[in-house]
């Protein structure tokens, strides 16, 4: 079964389990790479820096969760 992304998941480690997140997140007007680096945070740490409510990190995650689970064998 595929691990569950949460909005406590670092950037870094998002990346790194799923480089496809940074298409998603960049669609969304969510910058998460610096000069090629992911930045430093969290997923939501990145959001609320941006202005995003806790609703719209909701909205982003199950986006994440959902694009996830579809490129990951079962």
């Amino acid at each position: 079964m595929t691990k569950t992304i949460e909005p406590t998941i670092s950037v870094e480690d998002l990346v790194a389990v799923f480089p496809a997140a940074v298409s998603l997140m960049l669609r969304n007007n969510l910058p998460c790479l610096v000069c090629g680096e992911p930045v430093w945070g969290t997923v939501e740490d990145l959001a609320k820096a941006h202005g995003w409510t806790d609703r719209d990190i909701a909205s982003l995650v199950e986006q994440l969760n959902i694009a996830h689970s579809e490129v990951t064998p079962q």
